[in-house]
């Protein structure tokens, strides 16, 4: 099996723009949302992930204060690419943010070890 890291993208100013408009009705069905699909994909779930924040880039010049559009990461296990895109249909929580998607990365292995 491979593993494969997911990183939940949206628009910043849409994912912000839904947050702020949603009821707590609609947060808790999306949450509802989110559960179901982590109990359907149990199997193949290696780390059901989290909520990312602020980011900082480090180069050699220091360090700076960066925007980008990651809400969040999971890492699922399955045979294929292929497969591991198939768990994230039209239906999938996330893609109901306006503007969002997702990129299924696959995690190499590491010669030797």
């Amino acid at each position: 099996m491979k593993k494969f890291l997911v990183v939940y993208m949206a628009d910043r100013a849409g994912f912000e723009k839904m947050m702020r408009e949603s009821t707590p009705e609609m947060q808790e069905a999306g949450m509802a949302a989110w559960m179901k699909w982590m109990t359907d994909n149990q199997s193949a779930i290696v780390d059901g992930g989290a909520p990312l924040g602020a980011t900082k880039r480090v180069t050699v010049s220091g360090v700076s204060d960066v925007r980008n559009e990651m809400g969040g990461y999971s890492i699922v296990r399955a045979e294929s690419h292929a497969a591991a895109t198939a768990m994230f249909g039209k239906d999938f929580p996330h893609l109901q943010v306006p503007g969002a998607w997702i990129e299924v990365v696959e995690i190499m292995a590491i010669p030797g070890m």
